[in-house]
């Protein structure tokens, strides 16, 4: 089971979030440690250029800074040894603990050893591990959220009479157990309403452009499909721009997961017909607030996924603008 974790305020902190470069919020850690001042903890993020993953680092912070402390952000560019880097730097600038989102779920254990070595308390947010010790693992219901989504395609894919054309797929890394929870669920929907799967690209960059390329390769090569499941959020514009450039906007739904800003008025304009919008703003406040329990926190939290929709938009963005894309303060 999981508990709904009530929409905090929003946090109006900006970040610098400087390529590869730790970004402290006041004094260094070591000076902190010295005078007994305020604590001073680390959010490791996978690639800082996705918003999702700012987000994320903004509950850090917002939980965090509750409590008199400071935040640091590193990013590990997509890249396991870099990540490694990432968390020695945390680690010798005394981080009292530090908040993980992995690359990829099995390069996760390596961090979380380093930390057990120098007794380092780690939370995970948003991408489990395939081992390793940590206080809490705070997740989202991808594979529900992903299900309900591909329920609200395979309906409107039927209402058009397009489920003969089948659909296409462009997932996050399947290395990550939320990428394989995602796919797994959208699939099960469309299994359900009898429609096949005709493409499947997986991400590298995670960038728009390549998912423009991976929309536009699947439209060629299967001129009848009519629809395309993007995992996660900036590339869900590249296929958009693919989907336009192809004059295929009347025939070829598109749908996906997290929520960005452009999604506002893709989903006004029919242009975007579902996004399972992941809560990150809550996930990494949950995720800081574990680290500080005595108790250890808990194993495992999991924030519920918001369907979003045309029809139901406006009576989802209050909670939208609190813990899916809140804005920080200039």
């Amino acid at each position: 089971m999981h508990r709904y974790l009530k929409p905090v305020g929003r946090w109006a902190q900006g970040m610098a979030l400087a390529c590869g470069v730790i970004c402290t919020l006041a004094a260094p850690a070591q000076a902190q440690a010295a005078d007994g001042a305020s604590k001073h903890y680390v959010y490791i993020a996978p690639a800082l250029d996705l918003p999702f993953w700012r987000v994320v680092g903004q509950g850090v912070a917002a939980s965090v800074k509750a409590q008199g402390g400071t935040i640091g952000y590193l990013d590990s560019h997509n890249d396991a040894a870099t990540q490694l880097k990432n968390a020695q730097d945390a680690i010798a600038q005394g981080a009292a603990g530090i908040v993980l989102s992995p690359t990829d779920s099995t390069t996760a254990p390596s961090v979380l050893a380093l930390a057990k070595q120098r007794g380092i308390p780690v939370s995970i947010a948003g991408i489990g591990t395939t081992s390793g010790d940590f206080n809490t693992y705070v997740g989202s219901e991808d594979e529900k959220g992903a299900y309900a989504v591909g329920k609200e395609l395979a309906r409107v894919m039927t209402e058009r009479n397009w489920k003969s054309g089948g659909y296409g797929i462009v997932t996050i890394s399947l290395g990550r157990e939320n990428g394989k929870l995602r796919t797994q669920g959208f699939r099960k929907a469309m299994s359900e309403a009898g429609i096949k799967e005709v493409a499947l690209n997986q991400m590298q960059k995670y960038t728009p452009d390549e998912t423009f390329s991976f929309v536009q390769d699947m439209m060629t090569a299967h001129p009848d499909m009519h629809a395309v499941f993007i995992e996660t959020d900036t590339p869900t514009l590249g296929a958009a721009r693919a989907i336009r450039i192809a004059h295929r906007d009347k025939d070829v739904a598109l749908v996906a997961f997290d929520g960005i800003p452009e999604f506002i008025d893709m989903l006004k304009q029919g242009r975007l017909l579902a996004s399972g919008m992941q809560q990150p703003f809550l996930m990494g406040k949950e995720a800081a607030d574990a680290l500080r329990d005595p108790a250890g926190g808990k194993k495992a939290v999991s924030v519920p996924v918001l369907l979003v929709t045309p029809a139901n938009l406006a009576s989802q963005m209050k909670v939208i603008d609190a813990t899916v894309m809140p804005k920080a303060a200039p």
